[in-house]
């Protein structure tokens, strides 16, 4: 199956040696370019492609912003941070929703080895950017919530239902999945069965 690779940078040799080494090494792939921001909201407007290889200093770069962004034009879009930046800006740009970091200072092999992963499991994360995420220090979820967010986050832990919440705290049902909704994204949980382990781990 076709598979359609946006590169993104501005520097026209990056761009070119980049499409070599993909060409030479995928038979099945469709190669796009752009050399700035507003540049590619253009492209990802008109075209679907499959994943960015997004460099961050582009020009009109928002950075972190760009990540919500361009998902916002594609949502199944699969965005690898293409980057000379070291491991430890690269977690903030995986935080704000992309799959993948590669740095260009790297060798071609792993640039091969990049792609084939974020086609195969949908990310790639180096080995250096795994152990900058284990040394990063987890924040307990009453240090992450507001005093609200964290009553309804206990709430929702031992049973309650929006209704019996919102009856609870005398506000309305609609504000409570508000607050349920927020509490899903700092916390990075997808259910509340994710939420009863964060709350059992608390004790």
């Amino acid at each position: 199956m076709n598979k359609k690779i946006l590169i993104v940078d501005d520097h026209s040799v990056v761009r070119v040696g980049t499409s070599i080494i993909l060409e030479n090494e995928f038979k099945d792939i469709t190669l796009g370019f752009a050399s700035d921001y507003d540049e590619i909201k253009e492209k990802l407007s008109v075209e679907k492609f499959d994943l960015i290889l997004l460099d961050l200093d582009i020009p009109g770069s928002l950075f972190k912003e760009m990540i919500k962004e361009l998902k916002a034009i594609q949502n199944d879009i699969l965005i690898m941070i293409f980057s000379s930046y070291k491991e430890d800006i690269a977690i903030q740009y995986i935080k704000e929703g992309a799959d993948g970091f590669f740095n260009k200072l790297n060798s071609e092999a792993a640039l091969i080895k990049a792609v084939e992963s974020m086609f195969e499991s949908g990310y790639y994360y180096p080995a250096e950017l795994i152990h900058q995420f284990v040394k990063e220090p987890k924040k307990a979820a009453n240090e992450i919530l507001s005093e609200r967010e964290f009553q309804i986050f206990k709430l929702l832990a031992i049973g309650n239902g929006n209704l019996e919440i919102a009856n609870i705290l005398n506000i309305q049902v609609s504000t409570v999945g508000t607050y349920k909704k927020r509490i899903f994204d700092k916390l990075k949980i997808k259910n509340i069965i994710d939420l009863a382990k964060i709350y059992s781990n608390l004790h």
